[in-house]
């Protein structure tokens, strides 16, 4: 039994390396149109010049932050209805790629905030409570790695994920609720954006939505091998 639940165990492995791959390509080649369609294809803006050419790589990895920390506050609340081990491994997985993408959020914000602004950093309540999501999620991951009691660290670290969570909804409608200097989030609405543009946009979500599910799977896959190495370990310990 415990043969077959290992083969079964390496067989996933081997469909989510390939799944993986795919998707992984396919992130590469969405994300090198999107350079071509905001670089070569694309007008520059009226007001903001070519710097508004960032905006392809900001909005895309901003979706995804959030779809990130989404992903966290489920996997989260069922880790601590459920208790089941496969909530909080996702729930961490979330945790990390909601940081990466948070982190070019930032840095692609205060890269278009120079010339626009003229200033890196600004106290802007859109900014700001973007940076609070930053330091929530790597509190979150910060106390996955050092606390001590393993039994309980899930479990502790599903209540930060839970109110990480919570920063979202803020950050979004800071914009609105707040004098703030950041646009409105009305990319969207016609007339909005030349066509082109909004075409590059929405390649650009799309290569960006599936370079995030590409990294969730990689990464469930080397935590479900490191977990089956783990329980090796510990019963090739029993018997000696």
């Amino acid at each position: 039994m415990q043969s077959a639940v290992h083969l079964k165990s390496a067989h996933s492995s081997s469909l989510a390396y390939i799944v993986g791959g795919l998707l992984t390509l396919m992130s590469a080649v969405g994300i090198l149109l999107t350079l071509i369609l905001g670089l070569l294809v694309t007008p520059k803006d009226a007001v903001e010049g070519n710097v508004f050419r960032i905006f392809y790589v900001h909005v895309g990895t901003a979706w995804n932050a959030y779809a990130a920390f989404f992903v966290l506050f489920v996997a989260s609340v069922l880790y601590l209805w459920r208790g089941r081990p496969v909530w909080d491994r996702v729930a961490r997985i979330a945790a990390e790629i909601g940081l990466l993408f948070t982190t070019i959020v930032l840095i692609t914000g205060s890269i278009w905030g120079r010339p626009v602004w003229g200033v890196w950093w600004t106290w802007d309540a859109r900014l700001t409570t973007t940076l609070v999501l930053w330091f929530m999620d790597l509190a979150y991951l910060l106390l996955r790695a050092y606390t001590a009691d393993e039994g309980r660290a899930p479990r502790y670290a599903a209540i930060v994920g839970i109110i990480t969570f919570i920063d979202v909804p803020i950050v979004q409608f800071s914009v609105s609720w707040w004098r703030t200097l950041h646009p409105q989030a009305d990319v969207l609405a016609p007339g909005h954006l030349a066509p082109s543009m909004l075409i590059a946009l929405l390649v650009s979500v799309f290569a960006f939505t599936i370079l995030g599910v590409a990294l969730f799977v990689q990464r469930l896959r080397l935590e479900t091998v490191r977990d089956d190495l783990r329980e090796l370990r510990q019963r090739a310990e029993e018997l000696e």
